[in-house]
């Protein structure tokens, strides 16, 4: 099958009112799909998803042993952080110590998705930073690797040697050649490919204490980083952080744009990765977490599950008017 299937449904009262429809994959630790939804050969862009390839250089090269990252600085280097905060200072602490500041950052400012923040630097008459960005700290990383290598300051450009060091990550563990690039919203390339080689790189994440190669241990530490502070890959009220709080530190998750999101699961050796179609956030929520319950890891009672999956959609009263369910076609 080609085409994509059905994801997720909004019901009202008695009728199915939308369908998000979708393409999903589970990848095992030796690359081979065992199970998927629509297209498995889909080419897509991974989005934010990929942040945690995008960052095994920065550890794979000694340059985070060379600047004493901690386990923060690398779940914030997978980060698409909601900017408050807990998020802004430790970003800020972490250019400090590089010497470098808010203006070496290429991703652009942008208005904090954390409303205390927000409204902080309304009372303040204060602009938003580019350290409030979302993709602050995998820029933070990419300055860091830029740092070690003696690079120039344009980091983001795709001719540079950090997004040189990204792509060759990105393609060998996906085990493809992208076939090209897109600029994400943060202005650094986004490399394409197929959604069973982000699922195969996911799960090639899973395995890696299986192996000994600087490469592995560099997934592994990123993957044990991200599941150690869910607060600082996303921030309150977001599905990855709470997600992963529910899974008691068991799988990484992680959401890219346009209703992209992927799995990590160590424990099974697993990958998973998902591409919403219409790019639907409460649909690709509601799958991941429809696939995390069915492979075992995610308790459907648990309230984090449960606000993605058959979450009442209320209206402005406060009213139970109808709900979003992952369909039949995500049953395991």
């Amino acid at each position: 099958m080609t085409r994509p299937v059905p994801m997720a449904e909004l019901w009202r009262g008695a009728l199915l009112e939308s369908v998000h429809m979708g393409h999903g994959v589970v990848c095992d630790s030796s690359g081979q799909v065992v199970r998927s939804w629509g297209d498995p050969g889909l080419v897509m862009y991974p989005r934010s998803s990929s942040k945690m390839i995008q960052a095994l250089p920065l550890l794979s090269s000694g340059a985070a042993a060379k600047y004493g990252l901690g386990t923060e600085q690398m779940a914030l280097a997978c980060a698409s952080h909601n900017g408050a905060a807990i998020h802004t200072h430790r970003v800020n602490d972490w250019l400090g110590q590089l010497g470098l500041g808010d203006g070496d950052l290429r991703c652009g400012p942008q208005d904090p998705d954390d409303r205390p923040e927000h409204e902080r630097l309304i009372r303040a008459y204060e602009s938003p930073c580019q350290v409030h960005n979302n993709c602050s700290g995998k820029h933070a990383g990419f300055l860091t690797l830029g740092r070690h290598l003696e690079a120039g300051p344009e980091y983001h450009e795709i001719d540079h040697p950090v997004q040189q060091a990204a792509l060759a990550a990105f393609e060998e563990v996906t085990g493809e050649a992208s076939p090209g690039y897109g600029i994400d919203g943060c202005s650094a390339p986004n490399f394409a490919t197929s959604l069973t080689g982000l699922a195969r790189a996911m799960a090639w994440f899973a395995s890696a204490r299986d192996r000994s190669d600087r490469q592995s241990q560099a997934a592994a530490q990123l993957t044990e980083a991200m599941m150690k502070h869910p607060e600082l890959v996303a921030g309150e009220g977001r599905a990855c952080t709470e997600l992963m709080r529910a899974m008691g530190g068991r799988v990484a998750i992680k959401t890219g744009a346009e209703a992209v999101f992927v799995a990590i699961l160590p424990e099974q050796r697993l990958g998973v990765a998902l591409k919403i179609t219409d790019g639907a956030t409460r649909a690709s929520e509601c799958a991941i977490a429809a696939i995390l319950v069915g492979l075992g890891v995610l308790d459907p009672a648990h309230p984090a599950t449960r606000k993605r999956l058959g979450a009442p959609i209320l209206n402005r009263r406060g009213i139970d008017c109808g709900s979003i369910r992952a369909t039949a076609e995500l049953r395991f």
